[in-house]
């Protein structure tokens, strides 16, 4: 074999060298991206926004939530990033509560978020992150707080219903199940309060005082929030139904409409939508009940949670980091695209776009191609 010549071994290498440049940059140029726009083609999706957070290396993102007009994203060090949700453009990032008190039942009442932080119920400027008011309750709290214009509703770990006056957070009263069981979920609005406990009771009570209004009594205990839509109620059981209960005449009672019995013992809340009901079952995958007749629609198998839903379409993120795409109509499964790198997502109810993040603060959001 030949020798090569000394200017033939440096073109050589500067070849190579060359050749490993454009693939690094070729490669840096693939990871840039949550998930790769062509692979988002086959799925007829497009990136609308994608942003990167800057929290720390060390640091993680834990919740990714919508709000609002906002998307709420916050770190394991309670570092919270507010977004647009229409543009990905910052709106405010600060540090809202000491490290190693998580903050829980974050959620949107008119001007104010509200959130729990240990014992503490907290009011936030959704335009600054900046605290409005903090109060103390001396009790800890179960579930997320509610709030309608002129009370708060805690549900404390006392096994009971602390209804706070909005203004001063003076308690007006305190009810409890009479099996005195755990509350779990509770709903405000100015008509009545709803909650639901441990041991599978949905209450109504008036707003301003103990008195109930009707009881729903379920087998098991009640799995995540209840789902309020219009004058019916959503929610799933630990006994492995789930049910769609209204609320009808005046004064309102409670009529079961359906109940749809799942292969697991359920643990999280279902999403609803304007024809279908969306239900993570452990160990199974994501169910999809029509929202009328309480039938069976389709199952993915390993389906973890509904992304989004576009006219008859939905999205779904799936256990092993897969969007799987589902016709509604016709219960047949249209695309599948690797979410390898997605970490953290919310489900959006409102609208069709999907948000998506990873641990390490990238966030994105998609939309699906007209």
């Amino acid at each position: 074999m030949s020798r090569i010549s000394k200017n033939g071994f440096v073109l050589l290498a500067s070849l190579l060298v060359l050749c490993f440049v454009q693939y690094s940059i070729a490669a840096e140029g693939t990871s840039q991206w949550l998930v790769s726009p062509k692979l988002l083609e086959h799925a007829n999706l497009k990136i609308l926004w994608e942003s990167k957070l800057s929290i720390k290396k060390t640091e993680s993102l834990e919740q990714l939530l919508i709000l609002g007009n906002s998307i709420y994203a916050i770190s394991d060090r309670n570092y919270m990033v507010s977004l647009n949700k229409e543009n990905g453009d910052i709106i405010f990032r600060r540090i809202v509560a000491p490290e190693g008190l998580p903050v829980a039942g974050l959620q949107l009442y008119g001007d104010e978020l509200i959130s729990i932080v240990g014992t503490k119920l907290i009011e936030l400027d959704p335009q600054t992150g900046n605290q409005l008011k903090t109060v103390d309750v001396g009790f800890g709290i179960a579930c997320p707080a509610a709030r309608n214009s002129s009370y708060f509703y805690l549900g404390g770990t006392d096994k009971r219903l602390h209804t706070l006056r909005a203004e001063d957070k003076v308690q007006i009263f305190e009810v409890a199940a009479k099996n005195d069981s755990m509350i779990t979920s509770i709903i405000a609005h100015d008509i009545s309060v709803i909650f639901g406990t441990a041991a599978g009771n949905i209450i109504s009570i008036t707003p301003d005082r103990p008195r109930k209004l009707w009881q729903f009594d379920a087998s098991g205990g009640i799995a995540g929030p209840i789902v309020r839509d219009g004058m019916s109620l959503f929610f799933a059981s630990k006994d492995t139904n789930v049910y769609r209960v209204d609320m009808v005449g005046l004064p309102l009672r409670r009529q079961l409409v359906w109940k749809y019995q799942t292969a697991g013992v359920l643990e999280k809340e279902p999403r609803v939508t304007q024809q279908v009901v969306y239900q993570n079952v452990p160990g199974k995958g994501l169910t999809a009940i029509d929202k009328q007749s309480g039938q069976f629609m389709w199952s993915v198998p390993g389906g973890v949670d509904l992304l989004a839903e576009a006219k008859d379409i939905a999205y779904v993120i799936t256990q092993d980091r897969k969007l799987v795409v589902m016709d509604n109509l016709s219960a047949k499964k249209l695309y599948s695209v690797n979410f390898a790198e997605v970490t953290r997502y919310t489900a959006n109810i409102t609208d069709s776009k999907i948000y998506i993040a990873d641990k390490h603060g990238r966030i994105a959001c998609l939309q699906p191609v007209k």
